[in-house]
């Protein structure tokens, strides 16, 4: 068993912990917001006042963090792990970051003789639940093997994908196709009312045609049922602007992927960050004006 630091357990990272826990760890926590943890306490988690404070008391501490201004600092800042981590403490970021700004954090961990590893998570909130995420890892391979308990306690997927950044990439792109698909359903729903179709009688016909492997998610889009999700609109536009942001720095032309950011981050902008990422559909019929 591992003296495990858990920084950050919010809607996903909570239940994350609590396997963690649950898998036998001591686990030393900090998120925020104190009362975030409380469960967690009660099944034995140990409260830090700062993640120096886990860093200290840990020998591997997993952050699940908003993005990369968070994880930069809760690592760099003040207080942050850097701050209380002895010379070979290994990190692993399951927050979505950029493959960039992972290579840069590893650096600066390497120089307190810290190993920093991307493993971003994929399967949502009951994924984490019922610790069947997907964990995509970067890094140090002898520091994943000999981590890899502590990750299979969240998931049931654990997979070394190479070199730094290589985590943070494939959970970019596998967000960018599952997130910019359904602006697609969303785009051609739109058209369909705007031209007097019945949406849901053109779901029919797609459930049974050439688009049939494509629209599964077309019920819970048609059923509108946008609010208490487990995944926010603001988080589907950040993760897809980070796409884009990948295929810039690269220099790749990204045009889908820009659309489906622009139509996110304009329902954002609206208001409908707190939504599910199915409420493009409330932006983009107000852009066509039509109403539903």
């Amino acid at each position: 068993m591992s003296d495990v630091g858990f920084i950050g357990v919010g809607k996903i990272g909570n239940p994350m912990c609590a396997n963690v826990i649950k898998g036998g760890h001591r686990v030393v926590v900090h998120d925020l917001v104190e009362e975030h943890a409380a469960n967690l306490i009660e099944l034995g988690a140990i409260w830090a006042e700062s993640p120096a404070a886990v860093a200290s008391q840990s020998e591997v501490v997993l952050t699940s963090l908003p993005g990369p201004p968070e994880v930069t600092a809760v690592l760099r800042g003040a207080d942050g792990i850097l701050e209380g981590a002895e010379p070979g403490l290994v990190c692993f970021d399951l927050s979505t970051n950029l493959p960039s700004t992972v290579k840069m954090l590893a650096e600066r961990a390497a120089e307190r003789g810290v190993v920093f590893h991307d493993s971003p998570v994929s399967n949502g909130v009951q994924g984490a639940i019922d610790a069947t995420l997907a964990v995509m890892v970067g890094g140090d391979q002898a520091s994943f093997e000999k981590y890899r308990p502590v990750l299979e306690c969240i998931g049931n997927n654990v997979f070394h994908m190479g070199e730094l950044g290589m985590g943070a990439l494939t959970k970019i792109t596998n967000n960018m196709v599952s997130i910019s698909s359904i602006q697609l359903l969303v785009e051609a729903t739109v058209i369909a009312e705007a031209a007097g179709l019945d949406a849901h009688k053109a779901y029919e016909v797609m459930s049974v045609a050439s688009a049939q492997n494509y629209v599964q998610n077309m019920p819970t889009l048609l059923e509108r049922e946008f609010d208490d999700p487990s995944f926010f609109l603001k988080w589907a536009a950040k993760d897809v602007s980070l796409a884009v942001q990948v295929a810039r720095e690269q220099g790749v032309p990204s045009p889908m992927a820009s659309a489906a950011s622009d139509m996110l981050n304009r329902a954002k902008n609206r208001g409908y960050d707190l939504l599910s990422p199915m409420a493009t559909l409330l932006s983009a019929e107000e852009d066509a004006g039509v109403s539903h």
